[in-house]
């Protein structure tokens, strides 16, 4: 995972949406375009910049590939965080 990545795809707020409906569950490209009113080849970008951030996988059933969460990830970051942040969140030089 490249944190540069990471937080690239997570800029986007059309990424950010996409990754709040996988995170209820599992769906196929054309069921999470369903969601917005991009074009599916925009989709299509969005669930590839998620894809190479490593923060969702992709499963191929025949001819549709269906989308889950890679919670790893998100976890991996959110300590990385909370590690930056500090135990108690506050800062000790003020």
């Amino acid at each position: 995972m490249g944190l540069q990545n990471t937080l690239k795809a997570l800029s986007d707020p059309i990424r950010r949406e996409i990754l709040s409906l996988l995170k209820h569950k599992t769906m196929s490209a054309g069921e999470i375009v369903d969601h917005f009113s991009v074009t599916g080849a925009s989709i299509s970008r969005h669930l590839s910049i998620l894809k190479e951030a490593d923060l969702i996988r992709d499963t191929r059933e025949g001819k549709y590939i269906y989308y889950e969460l890679n919670t790893s990830v998100l976890e991996e970051i959110m300590l990385w965080i909370t590690e930056l942040k500090g135990e108690d969140g506050h800062d000790k030089n003020l």
